[in-house]
């Protein structure tokens, strides 16, 4: 399995939460429901996703935006608009100007008018649901055009959301995997977007054949000269390339890809933190331990939290 299948193959929604909101303008919505990543195309208009520190980000009808949750931002009509109210988790749909609710299906907030923009929106609530090292891959708002965008599922998913039928949740978890992938995917394809250097490294016949050995056998105690033996090129010639390609040497990136293996095993499994080690290429507890504290600043233990629902 490649770098990006395996990222990819975490991604899975169980209880997402969907909604359709109409708005006139102005709007603006302060978004602080604090879910790991979440979904969001127009329908019908425009909007502007202004995220905290970074630049605001224009979002057009078919295009979708994958905002990641540690960054809190404001969704409105314009950049220098003042949010009118705020969504947490407690409450998605909020009464206030310019933003109702609205008769009918839960999962819609606010009644049809003409000049009304429609923002759909799916969020992710769980962060086992989606793989540490993807999480961190992600860029504050990412943005797929919408010539590059699965315009199927997008419609799928509006009409999905407006009714209610059986089986609705599991139907707009699934959409919403896909939509995540498809998003994903075309963000890896573009040479001009800045996706992780790893991603593209894939396709290089020396780096990409390493990067496949890494992924395949992780609790290999791989070295640098073995792995330049298997891709058949000289130590040095291996080190150079993936560095520049990749962005950091062989063996960092292999620290780096074990932790956020143990990282999404202790979260997401109640494998002991020694079984842990063992399956990611650590001797034991202790070894993982140090390793993971020096990369992440904290203990596998303190990383853990609650223990997955049966």
């Amino acid at each position: 399995m490649d770098a990006v299948s395996e990222l990819l193959a975490g991604v899975r929604a169980r209880g997402a939460v969907f909604r359709r909101t109409i708005m006139r303008p102005p709007w603006a919505l302060r978004m602080a429901a604090g879910t790991p990543v979440t979904l969001a195309t127009m329908l019908r208009g425009h909007a502007w996703i202004v995220p905290e520190r970074h630049p605001p980000v224009r979002i057009t009808e078919g295009s979708i935006a994958v905002v990641r949750g540690d960054v809190p931002y404001t969704v409105a009509d314009d950049p220098a608009s003042t949010p009118s109210l705020t969504v947490t988790d407690a409450d998605y749909c909020p009464g206030a100007e310019g933003v109702e609710r609205a008769p009918g299906p839960d999962r819609t907030c606010g009644t049809p008018a003409e000049g009304s923009a429609v923002l759909l929106s799916g969020a992710f609530e769980r962060e086992g649901e989606l793989s540490e090292r993807l999480l961190r891959a992600l860029p504050a708002v990412l943005v797929v055009p919408a010539d590059d965008s699965p315009h199927t599922s997008v419609e799928m998913m509006a009409a999905e959301v407006a009714r209610d039928r059986p089986g609705q949740q599991l139907v707009l978890d699934r959409l919403l995997d896909l939509m995540l992938v498809s998003a994903l995917r075309s963000w890896f394809d573009d040479p001009e977007a800045d996706a992780p250097g790893w991603c593209r490294a894939l396709e290089d016949p020396v780096v990409g054949a390493a990067l496949r050995l890494l992924h395949d056998a992780p609790a290999h105690p791989w070295t640098v000269a073995e792995l330049a033996t298997r891709a058949g090129v000289s130590r040095a010639a291996l080190a150079r390339r993936f560095t520049a390609l990749v962005g950091e040497p062989p063996m960092t990136y292999l620290t780096g890809w074990r932790i956020a293996l143990a990282a999404d095993l202790l979260r997401q499994t109640e494998h002991t933190v020694g079984t842990v080690a063992r399956q990611v290429g650590y001797a034991n507890a202790f070894a993982l331990s140090v390793a993971f504290k020096r990369v992440r600043g904290t203990r596998p233990s303190d990383h853990r939290g609650p223990r997955p629902a049966r």
